[in-house]
């Protein structure tokens, strides 16, 4: 294990220990982040559920989530898998929804994926005495916001959220993540197809870790892309504000209290 895993375990042993829990949940997509976060979850020792959740999923991202959990599976004999399938729960939730023009072009119904998720983590979680631990990196957290406010947002905590994508994917080649996870183009998984981050973000990781360094730079010679770029990102991050910030509260002053 390379220094920087062992500090993210070593943080996590150490989390574990000061809140008096058990262990780890985390929901495995098929993904980097969800391969890398159940991985160092299960550098630690600790009981570590790891936990696939399909919804409609593309067939895909089923066999990639699969393969990784069944080798960590065969590699730490703290690790257990669990499969739920939510898409029944999910079609009934769309039939029980009363009938709207949906606005969001359908991502209401996907962040409801991930809120559904975020559900059935945490009842896991609460029968083992475990954390939920987070697979949000850098850039969808604290850059762009791409994620699902109390979805995949709602964890415990978060253990490489101060990690780049391109940094992510150098910890999970370094922790012996599988070929199929580390060539697979990032995606939610929330639409049932193949759509990737890129198409729905309009520009790579690597594109959006240049913009989140380069805020504040003198654009004077930027590249046509690079302020294509920097508009996608500047975009982004001002709309989704309402997800990175602390939730907003109502302060009383003394004269209206009784």
């Amino acid at each position: 294990m390379n220094a920087l895993a062992q500090h993210i375990v070593s943080w996590l042993q150490e989390y574990a220990r000061t809140a008096n829990m058990n262990g780890w949940v985390v929901g495995v997509s098929g993904g980097i982040d969800s391969a890398v976060t159940s991985t160092l979850c299960a550098e630690t020792g600790l009981p570590t559920c790891v936990v696939e959740m399909p919804i409609h999923q593309h067939p895909s991202q089923v066999s990639r989530a699969q393969a990784h959990m069944q080798a960590l599976e065969a590699r730490f004999e703290n690790v257990s898998r669990a499969r739920v399938d939510l898409t029944t729960v999910y079609d009934g939730l769309v039939a029980a929804l009363p009938e709207a023009d949906d606005a969001s072009g359908g991502l209401a119904l996907a962040n409801s994926r991930a809120r559904l998720r975020m559900t059935t983590l945490y009842a896991l979680a609460a029968q083992r005495r475990a954390l939920v631990a987070g697979t949000g990196n850098k850039v969808e957290d604290f850059g762009v916001g791409f994620y699902t406010k109390y979805g995949d947002g709602g964890v415990d905590l978060s253990p490489i959220a101060d990690l780049v994508k391109t940094e992510v994917f150098a910890l999970g080649a370094a922790l012996g993540v599988g070929q199929e996870i580390l060539d697979a183009p990032p995606t939610d998984g929330l639409w049932g197809d193949d759509r990737t981050d890129e198409d729905q973000l309009g520009a790579t990781y690597p594109e959006l870790e240049w913009a989140m360094a380069n805020t504040d730079a003198d654009s004077s010679a930027w590249t046509e892309r690079q302020r294509e770029v920097m508009a996608v990102y500047t975009r982004l991050n001002r709309a989704n504000q309402h997800k990175m910030n602390p939730i907003p509260v109502c302060l009383i002053p003394d004269h209206l209290r009784a």
